[in-house]
């Protein structure tokens, strides 16, 4: 079985063809991750720091949550297959994945165009 990320590349674009019930199941839990306004902004915040990789403690002072709160989310992330993880030392390095967000663009262009 795929992990969800995996699963967006072996699936056209939704405009082409309409996608399998295996392959909607694969794939919804990469687009239930990104559905949460903190971990899309987290996403965000990661993919354009520098060389795509930010510390956790470089994301703490972007919201007002719990650095708990901020774990949980960046660990939903990771677990989508749209971060990996990295500790140094105290601090724990995120680095997005560039793969599953490209796939996720092809998987969506085009629908409604």
């Amino acid at each position: 079985m795929l992990e969800p990320a995996e699963a967006l590349a072996c699936c056209p674009p939704l405009a082409r063809e309409p996608m399998s019930a295996a392959a909607a199941e694969r794939i919804a839990p990469l687009l239930k991750a990104i559905a949460d306004p903190v971990r899309l902004r987290l996403l965000s915040l990661i993919a354009s720091h520098a060389d795509a990789e930010a510390c956790v403690c470089d994301l703490n002072d972007a919201f007002d949550l719990s650095q708990p709160t901020i774990s949980h989310h960046l660990k939903q992330l990771h677990a989508a297959g749209l971060l990996e993880r990295e500790k140094r030392g105290v601090w724990v390095y995120y680095r997005a994945v560039p793969g599953p967000l490209r796939d996720l663009a092809a998987l969506l262009g085009g629908v409604g165009a």
